[in-house]
């Protein structure tokens, strides 16, 4: 049996962490975070900022800007808004960047690489750990992150504690990555590969379809030419597509 060495380095610095409720934390806030975070870095001379500070400097409504800090870090102080340096620390932990949950990626080939090489995760508090690959050319075990054999996915996910994987193989294979990846006590997968999985009751799949998006924006691009009014091109997404079982 083959043994599988890889650093037990705990960089996803889990211990001592804040706990957070992603859940209660709507997306389109989140996705505003980010720039609240450069912003507030931005302006360290000032003890406190406002709400409506930030809502100009970054153009959204005051509105807005004050139900995303509360989400994340309850009320300002009246006529004198947030203390920026808490409001900072209550962001990042907002966003998991004091608490990296760690992921594991199988299929390193181009869009796997891709992935990989991607710094944004950690905006949202997570980290790719080690990528997986049956091809030896692209095993890298000493690189970091490392390419590793599919073979020491299991024990690899147990040692760190990971339960999100990424699935970047073709079709024809998705779904044994997937097994796999059960297997090994993931509970939350990324599917990129353009298949429906089978999965167990309890298992999270995030469907991605490049192709699919593309065709959409494809069709968006045309219906624009044609000067179509925006109420009708309505219905454009890819809700309700069927994708073929692996």
């Amino acid at each position: 049996m083959r043994r599988c060495f890889f650093a037990n380095t705990a960089n996803n610095k889990r211990r001592g962490c804040r706990i957070r409720n992603p859940i209660s934390i709507q997306k389109a806030t989140l996705g505003r975070l980010p720039s609240y975070l450069n912003y507030l870095k931005s302006a360290a001379d000032s003890e406190y900022i406002s709400s409506s500070a930030i809502a100009r400097a970054l153009g959204y409504g005051e509105v807005t800007v004050r139900k995303d800090l509360s989400a994340v870090s309850g009320e300002g102080r009246p006529r004198v808004g947030y203390l920026r340096k808490r409001l900072v620390r209550d962001v990042e932990a907002a966003l998991g960047l004091d608490c990296l949950e760690p992921m594991v990626l199988v299929g390193a080939g181009k869009l796997g690489n891709a992935l990989l090489g991607y710094a944004g995760f950690q905006r949202f508090g997570f980290s790719i750990l080690a990528a997986f690959d049956d091809d030896p050319a692209k095993q890298r075990p000493g690189e970091d992150p490392p390419v590793l054999p599919v073979s020491c996915l299991s024990e690899f996910c147990r040692a760190k504690h990971v339960v999100i994987g990424i699935i970047t193989v073709p079709e024809a294979t998705a779904q044994r990555v997937c097994d796999a990846m059960l297997a090994a006590g993931i509970t939350e997968i990324w599917n990129f590969a353009p298949c429906r999985l089978r999965v167990p009751e309890g298992v999270t799949v995030q469907q991605e379809n490049l192709a699919l998006s593309a065709a959409n924006l494809h069709m968006c691009a045309k219906r624009s030419a044609k000067r179509i009014s925006p109420t009708e091109q309505k219905g454009t997404h890819d809700e309700g597509t069927k994708l073929p079982d692996c």
